[in-house]
């Protein structure tokens, strides 16, 4: 295995040099603005929810919030943070069988939100929502649609119609959760020159390669990546230094790592591995996986087990060690989110209501459990606003 991550090694951290050094440039401050998202159930108006974080205590305080149409529940942030967009994650919209997606313009001191306009996905329950790397196209995953569409960014941050829509086919063994495609991601390699999809339907990633000019995506067939059966791939996230991505896996528990080879175009399974302490045998389903900065720690959650998997990732090869499964003080922890400064990790409990703060040990990459928290109703996507062009 590292005689294949060394060939390509070389191309794929100059491919990714600019993206890190935004990231590693970023100026913080000691309060960080963060966008919670979340299923607007009961009738409820107010969507999207803006929060002040405390980078030195770990405290939170809610500062606003938005009628930002039914279910906001996946977010994204243009590079240039000063736009955000939101999917409306429903199955009709208009007497359609489609969801869709919405831009706000980001005030730069408050941070509130301003609506600017909104699309059609294309396809029923848009569950995931990502910007490439260079600001000119939204990507959005269609979860009942089986689809993935872009829609190209005006001038002003507005989005025009959809330019194209890629639609998924095939099934799985798992039939109550793969009778068909289901888009459950989408997301931009750091050469911002293909696409990957996650498809929990098929259990299978998707390659496409992005021409943003042109407003299209161009699927790579022999790149796809074909997990094992009835894996569920949901998430990626990319090694910041390696040339491989990591997919959590919805319906058996698991993290699959793949090879990504970006001069040919291709997708190579390497390994999987469990997400549960060993012994555990209830129901659980993983939702969302970051990587820190540093790619010595990998996270992914666990709805069930209601916990944060906390893995290590051997810096020459990228294989995967479970260090810690900790639990996440409420229940269904559906997206987190590491805040810039790497020293805390934060949690929505979809069920329970709540955004629980974790202290992270930014060398070990353990995490501790604070006492910081805050109630909101169904937070499901969490977006630092200092994170603006961050994909995943």
């Amino acid at each position: 295995m590292t005689d294949h991550l060394e060939q390509s090694r070389r191309d794929f951290l100059a491919a990714s040099a600019l993206g890190l050094l935004g990231m590693a440039t970023l100026r913080f401050s000691d309060s960080e603005l963060l966008y919670v998202g979340t299923y607007t159930e009961g009738g409820r108006t107010d969507g999207i929810y803006l929060v002040r974080f405390d980078t030195r205590s770990g405290e939170l305080r809610q500062v606003g919030a938005v009628n930002a149409g039914e279910n906001p529940s996946f977010l994204a942030i243009h590079p240039n943070g000063r736009v955000l967009y939101a999917v409306n994650e429903v199955e009709k919209r208009d007497g359609k069988a489609t969801g869709g997606v919405s831009a706000f313009a980001i005030a730069g001191e408050s941070g509130s939100l301003t609506r600017i306009n909104e699309q059609s996905s294309e396809g029923g329950a848009p569950c995931y929502v990502s910007v490439d790397r260079r600001g000119r196209v939204v990507l959005v995953a269609n979860y009942a649609g089986g689809n993935v569409a872009l829609l190209p960014i005006q001038k002003a941050g507005g989005l025009a119609p959809a330019t194209n829509v890629a639609q998924h086919q095939g099934t799985g063994p798992n039939a109550e959760r793969q009778e068909a495609a289901h888009a459950h991601s989408i997301v931009t390699d750091p050469s911002n020159r293909f696409a990957l999809s996650a498809d929990l339907g098929i259990d299978r990633v998707m390659l496409y390669r992005l021409d943003a000019e042109g407003g299209e995506l161009h699927h790579v067939e022999s790149g796809d990546a074909h997990l094992r059966p009835g894996a569920g791939p949901r998430h990626l996230a990319f090694h910041p230094k390696l040339p491989l991505v990591f997919v959590a896996n919805e319906l058996d528990s698991t993290v699959t790592t793949l090879r990504f080879d970006g001069d040919r175009g291709a997708l190579t399974p390497l390994a999987t591995v469990s997400t549960l302490p060993a012994g555990w045998t209830g129901t659980n389903y993983p939702a969302d996986i970051h990587i820190a900065m540093s790619g010595r720690t990998l996270y992914v959650s666990n709805r069930g087990h209601n916990s944060i998997a906390v893995f290590s990732v051997a810096p020459a090869t990228g294989v995967l060690a479970l260090l810690q499964t900790i639990p996440t003080e409420g229940d269904w922890p559906r997206n987190f989110s590491l805040d810039p400064t790497g020293r805390w990790l934060l949690v929505a409990n979809q069920k329970s209501g709540s955004v629980v703060v974790f202290a992270r040990d930014r060398d070990s990459g353990r995490l501790t459990l604070t006492q910081r928290r805050l109630a909101l109703p169904s937070p499901v996507c969490l977006r630092f606003r200092a994170h603006a062009g961050v994909t995943a």
